[in-house]
């Protein structure tokens, strides 16, 4: 009879999951044992949040989700950064953790932590399995709360006993839960509303995270004529290039950019959540201003932002219901005016700096080497910035980013997205600050061959700390500045070619490395100086 852990894996094959994630650990060798005749792909990763991270990243490629696997204790608090970074991002995400004998629960065994109460307050399921005939049961009620309403993480918790014990009863047949349809006296609102709407804003959030989703978006701006906005840091969902898009919601837009938007007369707000950065600190959508609001989880509707219609639709059915387009004669100078405040604020001006290069500039001449399928990960950093305000996204390039902003994301993703994405270049760029955090995870890539492009910012400190520091206390620098080890040898430990990146004149070789097969490390030596207050 087949074991509990054997049912376990036999429910997520059946579901499609076919790669995971791990930090091996002896509380769940029953679990190790169930995958080994699998047709399922265990990455043995070198650090539990690795782990979490890489399988965030394969989940926002395959849109299903992510599993991964640690032990007890120390493990499941190094996997902690991965479970709020998946429920920030709206990623479904399973976490698999090995626990103590389910003799032992709540007696305060070796490395025993009670998940429910650790994980309860964030994660959109807990389960903890004491007899093999609950895990069936349990695996599938994770994956369903993991995938329905805003996907977010689940944990399961399963006794290292309780793997190894036989279990009659197969994980219950999963029905794939049908999209919410729109009032039908709501979608006639709704598109009389933007009938009459001369200065409308689509605001596009994570329900269009997948290649359906971004095609009906593009389809129903093109054809209502309606600008579109991205919820932070999701600037992949739109083509960037279009002129209906107006850019992003993201940390310090600038003011032009702000007065016109809450000039506007109508926002749709279409699968997202209006959290705090999207809103601009919630102070947007201004009082006043009209709002359609579609969110799956209800709990997210009227609670700050009251609307005129809130509805927990699927923003795709909506799209789908909607009549023939009626756009108002006005319109246009709107969209034209958004468009010119965007464009403006991607524009790079050069300048030299004594301490190294001004990252905008870098980032846009790696976004030139970029093919039209590629793939860029990024770590949280100042660094990062100018991938999200001065580079172009078109369809089919991917920014797999912590919207967390958690560090440690960029490696560990760029991992799984060249094991996900074989042929595609993926490009990970990562600071000085965050690199050691999980640039271990770069052994998988030597192990699996993976040609990942690292483009490692170097200016000695977390500058996006130090910012925030000089402003509050200028020039008390106390905390925010380091010492680096030497990252060619460091990457070159890792089999990758080291390209310097000084000045402008090295950016063609950058860019040919980029093009080229093969992994490689770029370097870049970067301004401090380019990015602290004035």
């Amino acid at each position: 009879m087949p074991t509990a852990a054997q049912r376990l894996v036999d429910f997520l094959v059946a579901q499609g999951i076919d790669r995971a994630f791990c930090v091996p650990g002896e509380s769940y060798i029953g679990l190790l044992e169930a995958l080994h005749d699998a047709p399922i792909d265990l990455v043995v990763n070198r650090h539990e949040g690795g782990a979490g991270f890489g399988a965030i990243a394969d989940a926002k490629l395959t849109g299903r989700p992510g599993v991964f696997m640690v032990s007890r204790g120390p493990g499941a608090c190094n996997a902690a950064i991965a479970l709020h970074t998946a429920e920030q991002d709206a990623v479904p995400l399973i976490l698999l953790i090995g626990q103590v004998e389910a003799r032992d629960l709540r007696r305060d065994a070796f490395q025993e932590i009670d998940y429910v109460r650790m994980f309860g307050g964030f994660c959109k399921f807990v389960g903890e399995a004491t007899t093999p005939e609950q895990v069936p049961e349990l695996i599938a009620r994770a994956y369903a709360a993991a995938m329905q309403g805003v996907p977010g993480p689940v944990v399961l918790s399963l006794p290292e006993d309780v793997q190894d014990m036989e279990c009659a009863p197969a994980a219950p047949f999963l029905t794939k839960v049908a999209p919410a349809a729109p009032a039908t006296a709501d979608v006639g609102r709704i598109a009389a509303m933007l009938a009459a709407a001369e200065r409308p804003i689509l605001l596009a959030g994570h329900a269009f995270e997948s290649d359906a989703g971004r095609a009906a978006l593009a389809a129903f701006a093109e054809a209502w004529q309606v600008p579109v906005a991205v919820s932070f840091r999701r600037q992949d969902l739109f083509d960037n290039r279009s002129p209906l898009y107006a850019g992003d919601l993201g940390l310090r837009n600038p003011d032009v950019q702000r007065e016109a938007f809450a000039s506007a007369d109508l926002i749709l707000a279409l699968g997202t959540r209006l959290t705090d950065i999207t809103t601009q600190g919630y102070s947007w959508p201004a009082r006043g201003q009209r709002l359609v609001h579609l969110c799956a989880d209800p709990k997210f509707l009227n609670w700050h932002f009251p609307a005129e219609i809130a509805s927990t639709a699927d923003p795709l059915a909506l799209i789908a219901a909607m009549p023939s387009p009626v756009v108002p004669a006005g319109r246009g100078g709107w969209v034209q005016k958004l468009r010119a405040i965007h464009l403006a604020d991607c524009k790079v001006v050069p300048r030299d700096w004594q301490d190294g290069l001004a990252f905008p500039e870098v980032a846009q001449a790696v976004a030139e080497a970029l093919p039209a399928d590629g793939i860029i990960t990024l770590d949280a950093g100042t660094f990062g910035a100018p991938f999200y305000r001065k580079v172009s996204y078109a369809p089919g390039q991917r920014l797999l980013v912590p919207i967390s902003g958690a560090m440690g994301f960029g490696v560990p993703a760029a991992v799984a997205a060249t094991l996900r994405c074989p042929g595609r270049t993926v490009v990970c760029g990562v600071g000085d600050g965050g690199v050691l955090m999980t640039g271990g995870e770069l052994a998988v890539a030597v192990e699996r061959n993976l040609p990942i492009k690292l483009l490692l910012s170097e200016n000695l400190g977390y500058a996006s700390i130090r910012i925030h520091q000089e402003r509050q206390h200028p020039g008390r620098v106390s905390g925010t500045m380091f010492a680096n080890p030497d990252f060619a040898q460091w990457a070159q430990a890792f089999h990758m070619p080291v390209i310097r990146v000084n000045t402008r004149d090295d950016f063609a070789a950058m860019q040919e490395a980029i093009r080229a097969p093969g992994p490689a490390a770029i370097l870049v030596k970067t301004s401090m100086q380019a990015v602290l207050p004035a």
